[in-house]
Order: structure tokens, then C-alpha cells, then sequence
């Protein structure tokens, strides 16, 4: 036998479980080339690391849908850090309340609303604005969870995500 006829395959070593395929030596590729040697995990993924994955693709893929979810969710513990750390950021937050709605009357004086539908939605979103800061500030000042302070993010959640979605599907 000649060297171009014998075949010379060193051992590979291979993780144990793990399935090896070998794929064979291209016919220019020299020599010396060694083959290409592919390892795939032979483990099978447990039902629940599917579930995680799969939810965890649904959320990333629908992020944008779901972006006043993930503000709320974001300003609960941001609000029990801060009324931990300094109660008084409330009293920061207060006055930022009113931001919206002179947002409105600026909005208003400027660029008139030419139907009732849009003068309606500018208040509506200039209300949602200003309970959800206002919310924050109370939140800061007395902690997230006292009080009506839950039932009040609860229903400016829901209602900022409801919002979200009649906006964007109407584009």
C-alpha cells in the first residue's frame, strides 16, 4: 500500500456522551490536512430549559409590544431602592408630575388640535403621563407598596399597555 491509499486517522479526543461525525478529507486540500472533526452534545434539554428558551425568544421578539410592561416592572424596584436609600427623592420627583401637563398647554397653544379625537388622545396621554410620575413620586416618598400605591401601578400599567397597543396598531 502506498501513502496516498492508506488512510491515517489520528484519534480525536471526544468529551464522554458526546456524538462525533467525521467528515472526509476534500481532494485538494494537501496532505497534511487534517479531517474535520465536528462534536455535538448528545444531552437532551430538559422540557422546562425549552419553556425558558422559548418564552425568553417570545419576549425578545416582541419587545417593542411589550415596552410599557417592562417600564412599570422596571420603576417597582427602582422606586423601593430609592424610597430605601433617600425617602426625600419623592419630593424630587413631585414638581416632574407637572411636566405632561404643561406639555399639553404648550402643545395646545402651539399647534391647535384640529378634531376632537386628537385633543382627546393628548389628554389622555398627558393624564397617563402624569399619574404614572406622580405615582413614582408617591412611591419614592412612601415606598412602593404602601397604601393604594399597588392597586394605582397596577391600573396605570394596564392602562399605559393598552394604550401602547391601540397606538401601534393603528399606524
Amino acid at each position: 500500500m502506498s501513502s496516498r491509499t492508506s488512510s491515517r486517522v489520528r484519534a480525536a479526543k471526544v468529551p464522554a456522551g458526546a456524538t462525533v461525525i467525521k467528515m472526509p478529507r476534500q481532494r485538494r486540500s494537501g496532505r497534511r490536512a487534517q479531517p474535520f472533526v465536528v462534536v455535538v452534545p448528545a444531552e437532551r434539554h430538559s422540557l422546562s430549559r425549552r419553556l425558558a428558551e422559548w418564552a425568553g425568544l417570545a419576549l425578545w421578539e416582541h419587545r417593542r409590544a411589550i415596552a410599557p410592561t417592562a417600564l412599570a416592572l422596571a420603576a417597582f424596584p427602582l422606586t423601593a431602592i430609592l424610597h430605601a436609600l433617600a425617602w426625600w427623592s419623592g419630593l424630587l420627583l413631585a414638581p416632574v408630575a407637572a411636566g405632561p401637563l404643561v406639555w399639553l398647554l404648550v402643545t395646545q397653544r402651539r399647534r391647535p388640535a384640529a378634531t376632537r379625537s386628537v385633543l382627546g388622545w393628548r389628554v389622555g396621554l398627558a393624564l397617563l403621563s402624569t399619574t404614572a410620575v406622580a405615582w413614582m413620586a408617591l412611591a419614592a416618598g412612601f415606598g412602593p407598596l404602601a397604601g393604594p400605591l399597588p392597586l394605582l401601578w397596577l391600573l396605570t400599567a394596564t392602562a399605559a399597555q393598552t394604550t401602547w397597543l391601540i397606538v401601534r396598531r393603528t399606524r
